[in-house]
């Protein structure tokens, strides 16, 4: 495989889904287009990624920071609901070598990539501890479980699901379309309805959304998770927020918080701020800052 590096032209502010342009939020380098298809390097060539080139999303800073939440020193079993490509979960074992990934997706061509990717000689290191599942992530019951989501079966879950609002105006490629835009206003309490029900007691589910959609996401962790952490990301210091992390404890007693933003960027220029460049590199965590309370006992 040869891989070019990519020009240096930074946009003013990453947006998960744009061409990478050599943003530190994006893929590190990128191969000339084969098949319709690119291999993006991520982590500084920590591993690599098979993308459509024309079509579909193109996973970058949401994919990273959604993988920075999982705490270094994480173990067992991760999913990665609605995993495109596989970038935040592989992001997440690259980091964690005691952690594996299942990458669940539903689009059969997002599927396909990730398996291309799992497939890469670059990718050797990661390969036996990630398998990709072909599943809708909003299934329910036997129909969930015998698409091999199991009950009580992972430690973490991470999602970046597509909220755009589906009034927003849409791409003219479906299959992007389908990546970024809500099919109907209870996206949140499908997907979360589903982390709550493969993950352990006491195990974690971190979300990537827009700031709008915070009063949906609290809705819908509900009773089901505790000790919510919302985390603003913030271009730069006198910007709103264009995205919030959330991360929560399922059957946590504790009260939520709301912590201190991330910066983007930092100084002239749009190169990224130090912190977050260690974390689109897997070079650091986001960890939560409460310790999580024991989930009360039936």
């Amino acid at each position: 495989m040869t891989v070019t590096q990519a020009p240096d032209e930074k946009p003013p502010v990453p947006v998960s889904g744009q061409p990478a342009n050599g943003h530190p939020a994006e893929p590190d380098a990128k191969s000339h287009a084969v098949s319709g298809h690119t291999i993006d390097a991520f982590h500084n060539g920590g591993f690599f990624l098979v993308q459509p080139s024309d079509a579909g999303h193109r996973a970058g800073m949401d994919a990273m920071l959604l993988a920075a939440t999982v705490p270094d020193g994480a173990r067992g079993l991760l999913a990665d609901l609605g995993a495109g490509a596989g970038a935040a979960g592989l992001a997440a074992i690259n980091r964690l070598p005691d952690l594996s990934a299942d990458l669940i997706e539903r689009a059969p061509v997002m599927a396909d990539c990730a398996r291309r990717s799992l497939a890469l000689e670059e990718n050797a290191h990661l390969a036996a501890r990630a398998r990709v599942i072909e599943a809708d992530v909003s299934l329910q019951g036997k129909l969930r479980r015998d698409a091999g989501l199991a009950d009580y079966a992972y430690d973490y879950v991470i999602l970046n699901p597509p909220f755009n609002s589906a009034a927003d105006r849409k791409t003219p490629d479906p299959l992007k379309a389908e990546a970024h835009a809500m099919e109907n206003g209870d996206l949140f309490e499908r997907w979360l309805r589903t982390a709550a029900a493969i993950l352990k007691p006491g195990g974690q589910v971190s979300v990537i959304a827009r700031p709008e959609s915070m009063a949906e996401i609290l809705v819908a962790l509900g009773n089901r998770f505790g000790g919510v952490e919302v985390t603003p990301l913030v271009p730069r210091q006198t910007d709103d927020a264009i995205r919030i992390l959330v991360t929560a404890i399922k059957g946590s007693r504790a009260r939520m918080s709301l912590r201190d933003r991330l910066l983007v960027h930092e100084g002239a220029g749009h190169g990224f701020s130090a912190r977050m460049n260690d974390l689109a590199n897997g070079r650091a965590a986001f960890p939560r800052r409460m310790k999580s309370r024991p989930p009360k006992q039936r």
